[in-house]
């Protein structure tokens, strides 16, 4: 029987949090059979449920939604056969279930994010209005985004033990008291909205996912819990900046490829390297960018974005590889150009000083496919580290990243392997040999080091310090698989006097002896260019400059083989908080905000790191860089790595199918 207005009233006002035995689908019930049975909106009561025992809550869920956006829903939630599936928003406000009233939510058969499933979708119209807002050029929402991460950090590393003023402490998480339920403060409260590190566009009046008008006015806020609002953040912002990237790609076409005078100063060839397929990439981002938008518009609690990253990964990414293995060629021509053709040199300055340009370059523009697979990458990422383990939006996540990982490594490999075959060719035409000549230039040979260095000359027992010339100069050329010992000669020569298979390399560092043999190490040949054993003792320029050689030259079996996952979990980090452009190839170039693991650093300024997000490794100078300095946050960023790489299991590869239909059907 239903209960009169005066009932239902007193009934809210004693309302007590449901037990771990109850599941919160009873709540969703009583929703859809009051609506089946023809209950009116003007009456909020529905029939109790026999089953519901006292402390249950016969409140519907209803939400303060706009009356212009009262159209039925479909509701995939697990009901009665005979129950209607459609539900209607309330006019309501202030009565939905909080999670005060529902402390066993997450452990529910019937997950919040389906129960919520029942809100109703964004107006086309209104989604649309939202993606023009954005005023933000991409290369300007990725600065501003990866500051805010820069400074995010850096209040969490300076919380002190305890709490933060007015702030839960991240002691009291609830992972570690996970066994136990808090009562809910009487009366329920609505719950701080977390802290979130997102794209701020001060060109638009939405910022976040929890700024929408309908977000705001749903009532949505007070049902869910501060990690799904953070999960909701991490897709929105994914499907904002894509928005962002593609006003910034239709830019570049449309005010620089697209410019008639330009038509006429470039030949088509060279247009064609210095465009590559942008329109097959802005294409591919635009029906991308439709697929998110519409996933936005059925929902104002998004499901998923994971599953349609994945498909476009595997399926259509492809473009992203072409476009940045043709980067070593574009950016060369770009130089040639300024400096040969005035008038190219001309326009591109007046080009640029458009207001729609906002002051950025031509330059900035042309890398932006090759910066936003590697951002979208971390994206994914950031959406892993929300969602709830061994769930399905983890299985589609780890997908999405699995396949993003590939396209980035072979967007690096298009590179590499461009630039490296020049390179080689280039070393080969400097090279003389006074020995054996040995070929240069092979598919799988590449440069990770060259240098000058100092050669102690003399025997070591008749060395002396009154000897002039106690040091001369050599130069060595180090690849993957051959190290190469040259003299510089007139005309930028290089005579070759000796080298060795890399596998037969063995550094030693020499013991202190003094300020004149300061930095010295001995370089031992097990097997040279005539078969026999040599030793070279050598002076390098500084103490980080003799470990970066040590290390290349026979890498140290601590952080060569060692593996990620048997690291200690209080590892040194730092992170960056100024970008580094590699000079040498054992160097790593740094973006801002990456966070990286230190294995190895010198007294004067230099660390040897691998970062957390591909564990590349390299050196790069410290005062790019921030030590992260609370043990939580290193041990924080460390799980979140291992849970972004953790292998497959086998029950995720057996469930891989099942979720790609499910994705098709959601469609």
């Amino acid at each position: 029987m239903p209960h009169t207005d005066q009932e239902a009233q007193d009934k809210a006002s004693h309302t007590k949090p449901i037990q771990r035995n109850s599941t919160f689908n009873r709540a969703v019930r009583l929703r859809s059979r009051g609506k089946a049975r023809g209950t009116s909106e003007g009456n909020p009561g529905y029939p109790a449920d026999p089953l519901e025992n006292e402390n249950s809550v016969n409140e519907p869920l209803t939400l303060n939604l706009p009356q212009s956006r009262k159209h039925l829903w479909r509701i995939p939630i697990q009901t009665d056969p005979g129950a209607e599936r459609t539900s209607e928003s309330s006019s309501t406000p202030g009565n939905g279930a909080t999670p005060e009233e529902f402390p066993a939510l997450a452990d529910s058969p019937t997950t919040l994010t389906e129960a919520l499933q029942m809100i109703h979708p964004i107006p086309a119209d209104s989604w649309r209005n939202l993606i023009e807002q954005i005023g933000l050029l991409y290369q300007e929402y990725r600065d501003k985004s990866t500051l805010q991460e820069i400074e995010t950090r850096r209040q969490q590393d300076a919380e002190i033990q305890g709490a933060a003023d007015g702030c839960p402490s991240s002691e009291e998480a609830p992972e570690e008291d996970e066994g136990e339920e808090e009562e809910p403060a009487s009366p329920p409260e609505r719950k701080a909205l977390p802290q979130i590190c997102l794209l701020s566009n001060p060109h638009s009046r939405f910022n976040l996912w929890q700024d929408l008008p309908e977000i705001q006015s749903s009532g949505v806020l007070d049902i869910l819990q501060p990690e799904e609002i953070r999960l909701q953040e991490a897709m929105f912002e994914l499907i904002t900046s894509e928005a962002s990237y593609y006003k910034s790609l239709n830019l570049l076409v449309s005010h620089f490829m697209e410019n008639e005078r330009l038509k006429k100063i470039l030949h088509p060839s060279e247009a064609h390297i210095l465009f590559s397929n942008v329109l097959d990439v802005m294409a591919v981002s635009e029906r991308f960018l439709l697929e998110l938008e519409r996933r936005m518009e059925e929902n104002i609690v998004i499901s998923d974005v994971c599953d349609i990253v994945y498909r476009y990964a595997a399926d259509h990414f492809s473009v992203y590889i072409t476009y940045v293995s043709n980067q070593t060629y574009q950016e060369r021509t770009y130089k040639q150009l300024l400096q040969e053709k005035a008038a190219f040199r001309e326009l591109i300055a007046q080009l640029e000083l458009d207001p729609k340009c906002r002051g950025l370059p031509l330059s900035s523009f042309l890398i932006l496919p090759f910066q936003r697979i590697t951002r979208l990458k971390l994206l994914v990422q950031n959406i892993l580290k929300r969602v709830e383990e061994r769930s399905e939006r983890e299985g589609t996540a780890l997908d999405a990243h699995k396949e993003l990982e590939l396209v980035v490594k072979a967007c690096n490999e298009g590179v590499r392997k461009m630039s490296r075959t020049e390179q080689m060719i280039s070393i080969q035409k400097k090279m003389e040999f006074k020995i054996k000549s040995v070929p240069i230039i092979s598919h799988s040979r590449w440069l990770l080091k060259q240098g000058e260095l100092q050669q102690m000359s003399g025997p070591k027992t008749s060395r002396t310090l009154r000897t002039k010339k106690l040091f001369r100069e050599i130069y060595l050329f180090l690849f993957n698989d051959l190290l190469v010992i040259c003299r510089q000669i007139p005309g930028d020569k290089y005579q070759v006097f000796d080298s060795a298979p890399r596998g037969l390399l063995r550094a030693e560092e020499l013991e202190d002896q003094g300020q004149t043999l300061a930095n010295v190490f001995i370089l031992r040949l097990l097997e040279n260019s005539d078969d026999r054993e040599a030793t070279y003792m050598l002076k390098a320029s500084s103490q980080s400059e003799m470990k970066r050689w040590m290390t290349s030259l026979a890498p140290n079996r601590r952080t060569k083989f060692v593996s990620f996952t048997s690291r200690l979990l209080d590892c040194p980090q730092v992170q960056c908080v100024h970008p580094y452009v590699a000079q040498q190839p054992d160097e790593l170039t740094l973006e801002l905000a990456d966070i990286l693991n230190i294995l190895d650093k010198t007294e004067d300024g230099w660390i040897f790191g691998e970062r957390l997000h591909d564990q590349e490794r390299g050196w790069f100078p410290s005062n790019m860089t921030e030590e992260i300095l609370n043990p939580k946050i290193r041990s924080q960023n460390l799980k979140e790595c291992f849970r972004v790489h953790k292998m497959d299991d086998p029950q995720r590869s057996q469930n891989k199918d099942r979720r790609k239909l499910g994705s098709r059907n959601r469609q």
